[in-house]
């Protein structure tokens, strides 16, 4: 094993213990880092303090020739950038070659979003199957409570205040918040809850369990999703932040209010939740086009 993955390894072991990341989060750290390290031996480079700013620089323009958008070059950055945060404070490395490094500019995409409609024919299950009950709550937190996927499946049955009908939630950076249900989010898990009993084994503390009584796996609620997608005839893909972008652009579409909404989802900066402002203005836009009188030039012949 060379130094690459032994100081690799132990700033994933750091990340996963200290900073308690989401095993989301880490996957991508590793894929970007690999990608990085790969880099790195093809172009022998010996040790962490023979990497300099030209070196990042050349990897981000390689990264870019195949392809990566600048969303995903900013994240592989920001990864390396923390990888040498570690190693520095370990007096492993003497700088930070990432450091001043940018991505290129790419526009900003904005997130897609189910209609009302899909919505209600998505989340009309059969309610005499079990695991269509289960999927049925599933999406009623996804979408009601505009949950990360990662917040779903850590979700305990301790966290669950029913009086109060919120939810205690572990979100990104290990950060707490507390997020209010509605009647159906609080049907559809009542009625889970009573299935759940017949799945779960003895001491498990997750709310949703898979068949085999465990806690369910990301992958098993994204499959999960896409069934459901195809079964009842939707024409886009289908998966859990989907559900969040919706929920996120319903409310803003409503309450117009994007301070409540960023406390709903749980972004550290506004900047991050004013993205589903554009797409409020763009929902806006579309119907302005279609209804308003003077929307139109009106040319005579």
């Amino acid at each position: 094993m060379s130094f690459y993955e032994t100081d690799c390894q132990s700033f994933f072991q750091f990340l996963k213990t200290e900073k308690r990341y989401s095993p989301h989060t880490l996957t991508n750290y590793q894929r970007d880092l690999n990608r990085f390290i790969e880099f790195c031996k093809q172009n022998k480079i010996t040790s962490w303090n023979k990497i300099d700013h030209q070196h990042i620089r050349s990897y981000v323009a390689q990264i870019h020739r195949k392809g990566l958008g600048g969303k995903s070059i900013q994240r592989s950055l920001s990864s390396i950038r923390s990888l040498f945060n570690f190693l520095l404070r370990n007096k492993i490395a003497e700088k930070n070659p990432a450091l001043g490094v940018s991505a290129p500019k790419s526009s900003r995409k904005l997130p897609e979003v189910l209609t009302p409609d899909d919505l209600d024919n998505l989340m009309r299950l059969d309610e005499k199957n079990p695991l269509a009950v289960r999927d049925m709550a599933i999406m009623e937190l996804l979408y009601g409570c505009g949950l990360r996927l990662a917040e779903l499946i850590g979700l305990d049955t301790h966290k669950i205040e029913w009086q109060g009908k919120t939810l205690d939630v572990t979100g990104k950076g290990s950060k707490q918040r507390i997020i209010p249900f509605g009647e159906k989010a609080e049907t559809a898990l009542k009625k889970w809850m009573k299935q759940r009993n017949h799945f779960a084994k003895e001491n498990e503390q997750a709310v949703f369990v898979s068949q085999r009584g465990t806690r369910i796996s990301a992958s098993s609620v994204q499959q999960r999703l896409k069934k459901w997608a195809q079964f009842k005839g939707l024409d886009r893909r289908c998966y859990p932040h989907l559900m969040r972008h919706s929920y996120a652009s319903h409310i803003l579409e409503s309450s117009h209010d994007l301070r409540a909404v960023q406390e709903l989802l749980g972004h550290a900066n506004l900047s991050t939740t004013q993205i589903y402002t554009h797409l409020d203005f763009q929902h806006l836009a579309k119907i302005y086009d279609s209804a308003h009188p003077r929307a139109k030039v009106i040319t005579k012949k």
